[in-house]
């Protein structure tokens, strides 16, 4: 297979996990479009071209690319899934061990992701 089959293949199922994002409540979004667009750049320029400027999945990948901005929306939502999934593992009894791993990863994500500016239109 050559390189470029090979991205267009990563970026289609970049873009199919991102989609199923949308309405999956535990798939992120955001990160498989990035990989998607990143794929498609190098494979496709005219899907990276669709991606990048869809009217509904292109915002998010233009801020951060732009701004290396997540939207306040999207931050909310992802703490909320973090310390939710943290409640349901401690309620499915994982092992404290696991536990402990779980917060040390999501604290250092989660700063990572609250670190990021809001965007162009949310900064003032």
């Amino acid at each position: 297979m050559t390189r470029r089959l090979i991205w267009f293949s990563i970026g289609l199922l970049a873009l199919a996990f991102g989609v199923a994002g949308i309405v999956l409540p535990l798939v992120p979004t955001t990160p498989f479009l990035l990989a998607a667009a990143f794929a498609f750049a190098r494979s496709s320029p005219d899907l990276h071209d669709w991606l990048v400027s869809h009217p509904h999945l292109g915002p998010s990948l233009r801020h951060w690319n732009e701004h290396g901005a997540i939207s306040r929306r999207t931050k909310f939502s992802a703490a909320a899934l973090m310390a939710g999934t943290f409640v349901l593992s401690m309620y499915l009894g994982v092992p404290q061990l696991v536990l402990a791993l779980q917060v040390i990863a999501m604290l250092g994500v989660g700063a990572f992701i609250l670190s990021r500016p809001h965007g162009p239109r949310e900064e003032a």
